[in-house]
């Protein structure tokens, strides 16, 4: 990595503020942290902080309370469930910065640990408003970008505190830049990538970019369909993104053409005339779609033509949902091949974060992946060769 970590810099007696990714699912009515992954994640970093005796000061946002005071949007179980991960107390506050604040950094001592309140109490957290930011970094020394997560959002907690204290990254953030740039400098081959979701306009980007670097491409989930008209197959009343049909087409003479990798897309497909529980289904060949029905899963030939492809892979990048996974049995598909990938044990799997990492956490299946990445958009935006903010902001490794 071509930045300065944590670990370049002097931290004992300093009083570090870090940027880590709390936005963890919450369960509303009870308050009650139902994944605290990502709580986990970042652990190494202010671990060795709290070793090395510095003053750590921790802030994150949670949900969107658009720039106002929710108190079901609070970071007090988060604070708690800190605590008992580092088995001593960790400070809080009712905001993130003003006076309350301040006093409380100035009675820090070295190992102790403060969280802050949701900085998106605050409406200038993302609009990256300067005073904010500047407010921000007046409490600390040192800036530790570790939320890869939001490492895509030019916010005030993550490129505007850049811009007033030293800032580099966290263990975190410095082992998601590692993993997902050897995908793209030194993968093992074969190397293959399954790209999944609702619209090809929010993967477009990925498709790109992976098709240069992957030697094939595995397209399924409601984007599919789109790929499938672009072909000149009947697609039912399957959701197409008519705009982006050209840009398929493209996309497909070129993956068939100069460029090395092959776009796979499904032999077949589960329809249903609606997407809800219980609604009756039926398999059918990409050829005989039923005008009334609509794409909500691959079929069985398509998961054992994938499932043989991916056996094969060295290494293989996993993003987005092959199905509709949120109503069974659509989830059919996207649970067989992450069972596949979890089989790989030759291969490196990286899983793509976002609602792919949430189908391995819920299936227990995390220690079976190589890695299993904490920032869905964040990993989206990488993948697709475009800068994150975040990371730019950083210092450079001197050179």
């Amino acid at each position: 990595m071509q930045k300065k970590t944590v670990k370049d810099m002097s931290v004992e007696g300093k009083r570090v503020l870090v940027r880590v990714d709390f936005n963890v699912p919450l369960d509303m009515e009870t308050g009650v942290i139902t994944d605290d992954s990502r709580i986990q994640a970042s652990l190494p970093t202010i671990r060795y902080l709290v070793t090395h005796r510095a003053k750590v000061i921790l802030c994150s946002h949670l949900g969107r309370p658009k720039g106002r005071v929710a108190e079901g949007l609070r970071m007090a179980p988060m604070a708690r469930r800190l605590s008992e991960l580092l088995e001593s107390p960790v400070v809080t506050a009712n905001d993130c910065v003003g006076e309350e604040v301040k006093s409380k950094v100035e009675m820090l001592k070295e190992g102790d640990v403060f969280l802050l309140e949701n900085l998106r109490f605050h409406p200038e957290e993302e609009a990256n408003d300067p005073s904010f930011a500047k407010e921000l970094a007046a409490l600390a020394d040192l800036y530790v970008d570790d939320a890869f997560a939001s490492s895509h959002r030019a916010h005030a907690s993550i490129v505007g505190v850049a811009q007033y204290l030293p800032a580099v990254a966290g263990f975190l953030l410095e082992k998601e830049l590692e993993v997902l740039g050897r995908l793209l400098s030194e993968p093992k081959r074969p190397f293959g990538c399954v790209v999944g979701g609702a619209k090809v306009s929010d993967k477009m980007g990925l498709l790109q970019n992976m098709l240069r670097w992957v030697d094939v491409l595995l397209i399924g989930g409601g984007m599919a369909a789109t790929f499938l008209k672009a072909q000149g197959y009947k697609v039912g009343k399957s959701t197409v993104e008519e705009d982006k049909l050209d840009l398929a087409k493209e996309l497909l003479q070129e993956a068939a053409g100069e460029w090395t990798a092959k776009i796979l897309l499904p032999v077949d497909v589960v329809v249903a005339p609606a997407i809800t529980r219980g609604v009756s289904s039926q398999l059918v060949s990409i050829e005989g779609l039923p005008a009334d029905s609509s794409i909500v899963d691959i079929g069985a030939n398509t998961i054992e033509l994938f499932s043989d492809v991916l056996g094969k892979c060295h290494t293989v990048v996993w993003n987005g949902p092959v199905g509709v996974y949120e109503v069974p049995p659509f989830d059919h598909g996207t649970r067989s091949l992450v069972n596949v990938l979890a089989t790989l044990s030759n291969a490196t799997t990286i899983i793509g974060g976002g609602s792919s990492a949430e189908v391995v956490q819920e299936m227990g299946l995390v220690d079976k992946m190589t890695h299993v990445s904490t920032g869905g958009g964040a990993s989206l935006r990488f993948l697709e060769g475009a800068p994150l903010p975040g990371v730019e902001a950083l210092l450079d490794q001197e050179k």
